[in-house]
């Protein structure tokens, strides 16, 4: 199992080794051990699916504290472009983000800890979207941050995103008090 670091902290890319052969493939969806060599150690309480026709995008997302989420993404079909926004105040990339393909054929995982917007969009039709979270789904610390906010420059690939009425009038950065 092979996995990349990214400039900002704690974000981590899982490429699992995919067993083929000519009765299709196998492969370790997840494992506590891909965890241990950066001293997290998550715990998983609650697993989630979306699918979505191409051109859907979802977020920017979190749940504020004591009830963050860190999440484990991946797609079981299709290809997402997945976003992960540093909200964490007190970080040297607080603002940034960073952009990982998540693909069906790739069978890539993109782990993103607590403290950090989460969105992604469908780059293709019936992306099936799958997550595991560190804590259940409350809907009183719900939160999120305008998904074109310019200064973010996030690069969504999609001309025109089919985007919740919900989501498109979350707050931009500049007018976010981060809870992180």
């Amino acid at each position: 199992m092979d996995h990349k670091l990214f400039h900002i902290k704690g974000l981590i890319e899982f490429m699992p080794r995919v067993f083929r052969d000519d009765r299709g493939y196998f492969l370790e969806t997840y494992s506590e051990k891909w965890f241990a060599p950066f001293g997290i150690q998550p715990n998983f309480v609650q697993d989630n699916q979306s699918v979505s026709t191409k051109g859907v995008l979802r977020g920017l997302h979190f749940q504020k504290p004591p009830h963050a989420q860190g999440k484990l993404v991946r797609v079981s079909t299709g290809k997402a472009l997945d976003v992960a926004v540093d909200l964490r105040k007190d970080s040297p990339t607080f603002g940034q983000h960073i952009a990982c393909v998540l693909d069906a054929e790739k069978q890539n995982l993109f782990y993103i800890p607590e403290g950090f917007a989460h969105g992604f969009v469908a780059l293709e039709d019936n992306t099936t979207f799958l997550y595991k979270c560190t804590d259940f789904y409350e809907p009183s610390a719900e939160g999120g941050i305008l998904w074109n906010d310019p200064s973010l420059g996030i690069d969504w690939g999609v001309d025109e995103p089919l985007v919740s009425p919900k989501d498109e009038v979350l707050p931009v950065l500049k007018h976010f008090d981060s809870p992180f």
